[in-house]
């Protein structure tokens, strides 16, 4: 990947996550919904919500390149086909902590339902991403985006879900799901491959 590769894949994942937090905190905002910080709650400035857009982009972005390093690592070490059941594995657990651990460690008595939405709205989005993914590469890409799109997100996003907060869950991860989701659709086309197996 050339520099000028990276600075578009910067410059357009960092709009992406400003745009996308500022609706997220408009539609919050609209709905009476405080984000809490550092136990604190927020308003939502305009400023505020660029600021704390273009912040989870570069998380994103960060989190992007340490998996795909990983990636590459592994791919010297496990067979494909042992790194795909290790992926697997993983996003399972992820998506059990997000559900189990969350509930236990919860102050607020919740029912199991209210903690499985983000987990299966994690899945129905990520199914869609890596659908798309697949269409633009190859079938060996479905599982690697299922791993980055649940497993990988749900790690980024641990700052807001520590909170137990719904408004602020939200504000966090809609910009970095997107962010994200773009990231990995773009990059076989930042390559100029199509056979990216990712």
């Amino acid at each position: 990947m050339t520099l000028r590769k990276w600075f578009y894949l910067f410059w357009t994942t960092l709009l992406i996550g400003a745009v996308t937090a500022v609706i997220a905190g408009l539609v919050l905002q609209l709905t009476d919904q405080q984000v809490e910080l550092g136990g604190k709650q927020i308003g939502f400035s305009m400023i505020t919500m660029i600021l704390g857009g273009a912040t989870i982009s570069v998380l994103s972005q960060m989190g992007f390149f340490a998996y795909l390093i990983v990636r590459y690592i592994i791919g010297g070490i496990l067979r494909k086909w042992a790194w795909d059941i290790v992926q697997v594995i993983i996003t399972v657990i992820v998506l059990f902590d997000l559900i189990y651990l969350r509930y236990v460690s919860s102050e607020q008595q919740m029912s199991w339902g209210v903690y499985m939405i983000l987990p299966l709205s994690l899945i129905i989005v990520s199914i869609g991403v890596a659908w798309w993914k697949v269409k633009m590469t190859n079938r060996s890409a479905a599982i690697p985006t299922l791993f980055f799109m649940i497993a990988v997100t749900a790690i980024e996003a641990i700052p807001s879900l520590r909170l137990d907060n719904a408004a602020s869950t939200i504000f966090m991860m809609v910009p970095l799901y997107l962010c994200n989701a773009w990231q990995i659709l773009i990059l076989s086309k930042v390559l100029n491959t199509n056979k990216e197996p990712m």
